[in-house]
């Protein structure tokens, strides 16, 4: 049985649910095809399997430990990495100018899957690497570009990014690290950054950092961050590396679950002159930040969902093979046990954990295929409309998944009860390291704060009409099937309840300012997180029912298993909206009133 992904719903994610094969009709990606498509993630899923998985516990019981001077990890850490690097992941949606394999991003996604299902701590240090890479390709200068992009594809060099610091945590405004100009093309950094992984260890000949620091001067608050590229050595004329760059390891961050990632705190410039070189102009290092910050919001939410689906898929082993109990009406204890996947509650809490984690995974790769849409935009209104649709998404396509596919993981524990709780089997860790979700790259509460604070007032409401307009399309879409009449209901009703509610705090807004409107923002990205999801699943059920091979014998299982889900989600899940968007409306202020001293 398959226990890290399931092949068959990848397959009908990316070539049924978002038709993938379409991208290569356009000039960048025109060079494959199904089959390379399906190689690629096929190579994932194997290195995953042969080089990731075998060691995911062994490097969660022996974290990275400072001795001597230096970050040590255990050696199958440095050989999956390097047969991560030499298997061309750390460019496998890089363009093929500066060596990569320019995948599609979507197929990029689905194949890198694999690796983070299989260890997920181990897959951090390729993850950051994309991100830096993505970033470089769109903002660095041409010199940049020449100097850094080809040993960043070809995983000689690995990239992260510095942005949090002890005293300003996500409050990028408060940030201290400073880049004093010098006369000689470079900036002077001094300062520390803290929660830094990947900041420091032995794995490539250089780590590039990405830091966003502010140059004396410049203008107050978010206004005035810059971005620059601080390399752990500085490199020769030649582009090796050279000399150390005087960043030095102030401490390693001893971690609940991501153990096998290097967590650090860096100070820059304490022993001598650190040099940092800035990308694009001064004072818009956030605006860039933010271009690898949503990708990696994305990327974050395929994190979340896969540890929530490798634990449902391990769960679901558990029950078809675990004996235990009879059915309600078998009184004879004499009788054969069944196994507890005959249990409608052990049911329950399997469907909880397939509407989560196939709903999560269909939603990120959507994410993930717009980004390719965008790319490759035929027009400028496209391009507009895309990225609009996508700055609404990105906060619940990295929220959900991390709350609730954390949720998918505590069913699994529960699935397997005291077994679950135990070392000896992997369940606990996705759990631990799953709890990282809601708070990197964002918490949940700054998600919700961005969401309804911005994305959902940009522009007029630009992008939320735009996803109200999506809704409307798949409405229309789906009343051509009887069998999603009901749903259909229960969705647009959801849908004029949000939009309802967002009128109501746009209001408030407007009238007294964000301090009410935004007491519940968390909620309000949950609430519209549920219905997101809900529209995902009904789009999903549009594909099952539009495919006629879904009676086929050897396909109708599979199928069946996708109506289920939705079915679940819709009757479980989707009543929650109804609630939420009562106490939305009511502008409640029980939590903004508390008084600090009686809590």
């Amino acid at each position: 049985m398959e226990l890290l992904l399931k092949q068959r719903d990848l397959e009908f994610l990316l070539y049924e649910f978002l038709d993938t094969e379409s991208l290569l009709d356009n000039e960048r990606y025109r060079e494959h095809d199904r089959e390379t498509l399906d190689a690629v993630i096929e190579a994932g899923k194997k290195l995953a399997e042969d080089k990731f998985a075998p060691f995911a516990s062994l490097l969660d019981a022996n974290e990275p430990i400072f001795e001597g001077g230096e970050v040590k990890v255990i050696p199958e850490l440095e050989q999956a990495i390097k047969a991560y690097t030499e298997g061309g992941f750390t460019g496998i949606a890089a363009e093929s100018r500066y060596g990569g394999m320019q995948y599609p991003w979507v197929v990029a996604q689905a194949a890198c899957a694999y690796i983070a299902a299989a260890d997920v701590s181990a897959n951090a240090y390729g993850f950051l690497t994309h991100a830096a890479i993505n970033l470089m390709s769109k903002y660095a200068s041409e010199e940049q570009k020449k100097v850094y992009m080809k040993p960043l594809v070809e995983g000689r060099f690995l990239g992260t990014m510095c942005l949090s610091e002890p005293q300003a945590g996500s409050s990028l405004s408060d940030i201290k690290v400073r880049a004093s100009r010098s006369d000689e093309g470079h900036y002077l950094m001094s300062g520390t950054k803290m929660w830094i992984s990947a900041g420091e260890h032995q794995l490539s000949d250089n780590i590039i950092h990405l830091v966003l620091a502010k140059i004396p001067g410049g203008p107050p608050g978010v206004k005035g961050i810059s971005l620059f590229i601080v390399p752990k050595f500085r490199l020769e004329a030649d582009g090796t590396p050279g000399d150390k760059n005087n960043i030095q390891l102030a401490g390693l961050n001893h971690k609940m679950g991501f153990r096998g990632t290097v967590n650090t705190v860096l100070n820059f410039g304490e022993k001598g002159d650190c040099h940092g070189y800035l990308v694009g102009e001064e004072n818009k290092g956030l605006f860039y930040m933010f271009h690898m910050m949503n990708e990696a919001r994305v990327g974050i939410g395929m994190t979340a969902t896969v540890l929530g689906y490798t634990g449902y898929l391990h769960s679901l082993q558990y029950a078809k093979d675990r004996p235990q109990g009879r059915h309600p009406g078998d009184k004879d204890p004499s009788s054969q046990q069944v196994p507890i996947i005959e249990h409608a509650d052990i049911k329950r809490l399997l469907l909880a954990q397939k509407s989560s984690v196939e709903g999560s995974m269909a939603l990120v790769l959507y994410c993930a295929w717009l980004l390719d849409k965008e790319l490759i935009a035929e027009s400028e209104e496209e391009r507009v409309r895309i990225n609009t649709l996508l700055e609404i998404l990105t906060p619940i396509a990295k929220s959900w998944p991390s709350e609730f596919c954390l949720e998918a993981n505590k069913h699994a524990i529960q699935v397997l009860g005291g077994y679950g709780y135990t070392r000896d089997f992997p369940i606990e860790r996705f759990y631990r390291d799953n709890r990282l979700n809601p708070i990197h790259e964002g918490t949940h509460g700054i998600q919700g704060i961005d969401l309804l604070g911005r994305k959902v007032s940009m522009q007029d409401g630009r992008a939320f009409k735009l996803l109200l307009t999506e809704f409307s399309e798949t409405i229309e879409q789906a009343n051509e099937f009887n069998s999603l009449r009901s749903h259909v209901e229960v969705f647009n009703s959801a849908v004029r309840l949000i939009e309802g509610v967002t009128k109501k705090i746009n209001e408030e807004k407007k009238g007294k300012g964000d301090t009410v409107a935004l007491a519940n923002s968390g909620v309000y990205l949950d609430t519209l997180g549920h219905i997101v999801i809900g529209w995902i699943w009904i789009k999903q059920a549009i594909t099952v029912f539009a495919n006629p091979s879904r009676r086929d014998k050897s396909a109708a299982k599979f199928y069946d298993g996708k109506l289920r889900a939705c079915d679940y989600f819709y009757k479980y899940e989707m009543p929650k909206v109804e609630e939420r968007c009562k106490l939305l409306l009511e502008l409640d202020v029980t939590c903004l009133e508390a008084d600090p001293e009686s809590l």
